[in-house]
């Protein structure tokens, strides 16, 4: 399979766009603002005039948008030109967009493919990309050879909306990191301490806290009723410091007060003496 179209000429869009060109596969382009594809036109793609004679130009189109509003907005007027076709969809969304997209892309007659890229669009095509998909086996083991270009494709069942679950989960974690780590940075500046100084000892501090989390994550599973010395009263209090005292120093504590929060509701419910790991049924609406 050499042929493929790419709907969507975003940052992603046209990472994938450009890796599927620089291997010599014929690769069919359109954006709703046209402009976007005149350098992947110089590097050999074809611009199609519309959505429609994109999705015809390929056996597999890639789709990369913004969100799922403008993905049905961009395929559902071409729903006549599916059949037989396969639809990958490099979108962000909820777990209940994704089922409705592919309900109705297997209406449409096509197979159908959810997935998240879980890298920086300058990662693409590198071995550190790995991208995870969900959906029709049949279009995934058909795809897997072009797939494995953009990164590591990484199948994760049947259901679509597992990759997106994945992604979500992935990115939660990924945005608590950073949030954290903006929220310490804040504290530095409030005493004119350069962030790059402590970045170090910070990174040194996070390493060691993710080698914890195979063990973490053994216990959110099997639930055992651990009594650990480092347990989830200690982390309240140390937790109502950094919030009064990123007040103290002028720092905003609206990131960090829900995590506050959740730890004092864990002690209110008798799992002080817990770890962490017996925390995540609080999360439950």
């Amino acid at each position: 399979m050499s042929n493929i179209s790419i709907l969507g000429l975003g940052a992603m869009g046209s990472a994938l766009a450009k890796a599927l060109l620089d291997n010599g596969m014929q690769v069919t382009v359109w954006n709703r603002s046209a402009e976007k594809a005149l350098p992947l036109v110089e590097r050999g793609a074809i611009h199609a005039a519309n959505a429609t004679e994109a999705l015809q130009a390929s056996p597999v189109t890639i789709i990369s948008a913004l969100d799922y509003q403008a993905v049905e907005e961009i395929v559902q007027p071409s729903s006549g030109t599916l059949v037989g076709r396969t639809l990958i969809n490099l979108t962000n969304g909820t777990l209940s967009q994704v089922r409705a997209m592919a309900a109705w892309a297997r209406q449409c007659g096509a197979e159908y493919l959810d997935g998240g890229v879980m890298v920086t669009p300058d990662l693409i095509g590198t071995e550190q990309a790995f991208v995870l998909y969900g959906g029709s086996q049949k279009a995934f083991d058909a795809s897997e050879d072009l797939l494995t270009i953009l990164g590591k494709p990484v199948y994760v069942g049947a259901d679509p909306a597992m990759a997106q679950l994945f992604d979500l989960a992935m990115l939660s974690a990924m945005f608590g990191m950073f949030g954290g780590y903006l929220h310490a940075a804040a504290l530095l500046e409030s005493e004119q301490v350069p962030a790059r100084e402590v970045t170090p000892m910070i990174m040194s501090l996070l390493q060691a806290m993710v080698g914890l989390l195979p063990h973490i994550a053994e216990e959110i599973d099997t639930k055992p009723n651990l009594q650990p010395d480092s347990n989830n009263a200690m982390m309240a209090v140390a937790l109502k410091n950094v919030v009064e005292g990123s007040i103290e120093q002028g720092i905003e504590p609206s990131l960090l007060e829900p995590i506050r929060a959740l730890f004092a509701r864990g002690v209110a419910n008798g799992l002080g003496a817990r770890d962490i790991a017996a925390l995540v049924p609080l999360f439950k609406v």
